[in-house]
């Protein structure tokens, strides 16, 4: 299978499976990407599955993500230490990621599910809540910077056609429209497999929007840096395994979905009640269409907090009986730091007056 433009020019050959960084590589993503302090625990949950898995299979731990090299997914990736290691798959579509997962062919998968200014990854959130059951372990976020690639030798004045994912494109329609207002668009699959395009073709007048791990894989040069509109794109990826909820760590964050089980007026307002109630922050509330009948929507709902938190257990409780039903898509370390210190005493709060009442009930006779 070959990864092609819309007009139908070969961008990419197929993607190889299992891919280890070689040395160069490694040496080309060291000068890009500094060490991280990671945020998760001590004992690392997405460290407990890749260790499990080398000891009980032949195949190496993997990781499957959209490929081919150079992507922004794989920038991600790239930014994890505990991950850099394991095979990597590269996959040819972003559902064929969690298929693989899903289907236990890899370990781990790791996709895009939102971005700042283009908003939700449709086919990734659809896959997680209709499709498979698979639980988030991490989110990743990326500061997203594009810039114009091209052969060494290339110049602005010279480039006629400019090459790229249609999304990347659309986020640098101000820069296009004053420099390269005459240049044709060229639809790739990824911003990767345009660089790679232009490097097979060594063509002068073709430029790729891509990522500054393209322009060191691919050996391209910078026409031009931080041509995107909007200099605060970010763009928030997740890994995802077939089981394992990791450990709370004081800075999580929780994913559902909730299926109402009547379209009336105020249900929504009072499934929000239950979360205003126990003062759990939201930092996420979107709908999408549960795939029945028009007009039949879930809601997908990210809150501060882990399911392992008393007030967060007990909110989801509530919801699931007198609400809907819900789905869980994981309680996992969140990607940016915030401070807990009202999340955690209410915490405190709500577990001081639950074991006050607990030991009132245990005086109550048996009947």
């Amino acid at each position: 299978m070959r990864a092609s433009s819309t007009v139908g020019t070969p961008l990419c050959e197929p993607i190889l499976k299992y891919h280890n960084f070689g040395n160069n590589q490694l040496a080309i993503i060291s000068t890009i990407y500094p060490k991280q302090n990671s945020l998760i625990p001590t004992t690392n949950p997405i460290a407990t599955i890749l260790l499990t898995v080398s000891s009980s299979k032949s195949t190496p731990p993997s990781i499957a993500y959209l490929g081919p090299s150079g992507t922004f997914t794989e920038e991600a990736l790239l930014t994890q230490q505990d991950l850099t290691n394991s095979s990597h798959e590269l996959c040819h579509s972003i559902a064929e990621v969690l298929e693989r997962t899903a289907n236990n062919a890899v370990t781990l998968g790791f996709t895009a599910i939102e971005n700042s200014i283009e908003g939700t990854v449709n086919v990734a959130l659809d896959s997680l809540i209709f499709k498979h059951d698979l639980f988030i372990q991490r989110e990743v976020v990326l500061d997203v910077r594009l810039h114009l690639l091209g052969q060494p030798g290339a110049s602005i004045d010279q480039i006629t056609q400019v090459i790229s994912f249609p999304v990347a494109t659309a986020q640098c329609r101000r820069y296009l429209n004053e420099h390269l207002s005459q240049a044709v668009e060229v639809a790739a699959t990824s911003t990767a497999a345009a660089a790679q395009e232009i490097a097979k073709t060594k063509d002068l007048t073709s430029a790729a929007i891509g990522t500054s791990l393209s322009q060191k894989l691919y050996g391209l040069k910078f026409i031009a840096s931080d041509i995107a509109d909007h200099s605060e794109n970010q763009t928030r990826f997740v890994i995802v395994a077939h089981s394992g909820v990791p450990a709370p760590t004081g800075n999580d964050k929780t994913s559902i979905v909730v299926f109402q089980r009547s379209d009336q007026s105020g249900s929504l307002m009072g499934i929000l009640a239950e979360f205003a109630a126990r003062s759990i922050n939201l930092t996420k509330l979107e709908s999408r269409p549960t795939k029945k009948t028009l007009g039949d929507y879930c809601f997908l709902i990210d809150l501060e907090g882990h399911i392992d938190d008393e007030l967060v257990a007990d909110c989801l409780t509530s919801i699931m009986a007198k609400h809907g039903d819900m789905k869980f898509l994981g309680s996992y370390p969140a990607a940016t730091k915030k401070a807990n210190q009202q999340k955690n005493a209410l915490s405190k709060t709500w577990t001081d007056a639950k074991t006050q009442i607990d030991k009132l009930r245990s005086q109550v006779s048996p009947s």
